[in-house]
């Protein structure tokens, strides 16, 4: 049983991976990828705080090979994903998933895209302080509002019950 259940778990992250990566990059907005948060939050919801982390590690790194997304990728996805699915493992309110996306990506990830873009430009140019945080910020924000309305359906549905019976016992 526990190998048909690890089974489950691992085909529903790898297509959780595929739609953040396929999705991203339709629906994004010059530095803002507002889709990255819509699935940060629904994979933290459905799927709980360290297959979140481990979606949207496993993204940023199609993002960076495939794509040519510079780091901000990887900063840009993993602060918020985890923190969605700690907040929301703690109160299991949607809106408080939402909360993790906002202040993980919108702020802590901002903030720490700045020394990977001095390392990766070799500019330490204080404008980076000024450029990433409202981008991030602006993206976390609308992604998680589609994210908790879109939610706010999903979560009604037996499917969505079922599957999150597996990552939270």
């Amino acid at each position: 049983m526990d190998s048909k259940v690890s089974i489950k778990k691992v085909t529903i992250l790898a297509i959780m991976i595929a739609l953040d990566f396929v999705l991203s990059p339709i629906f994004r907005i010059e530095g803002m990828a507002p889709m990255s948060s819509v699935l940060n939050v629904t994979a933290a919801v459905l799927m709980g705080p360290w297959y979140a982390l481990v979606m949207a590690i496993v993204c940023a790194c199609l993002r960076m090979l495939l794509l040519g997304i510079p780091p901000l990728a990887f900063t840009g996805a993993v602060f918020g994903a985890f923190l969605a699915g700690l907040l929301y493992l703690i109160y299991r309110k949607n809106w408080m998933a939402v909360i993790g996306e906002i202040v993980g990506t919108g702020v802590l990830g901002s903030l720490a895209s700045y020394p990977v873009m001095v390392w990766y430009t070799g500019s330490s140019n204080q404008l980076f302080w000024f450029v990433f945080t409202p981008k991030f910020f602006g993206g976390a924000i609308s992604g998680s509002i589609i994210a908790y309305i879109i939610l706010l359906r999903l979560s009604k549905t037996r499917q969505f019950k079922d599957i999150q019976k597996l990552f939270f016992k």
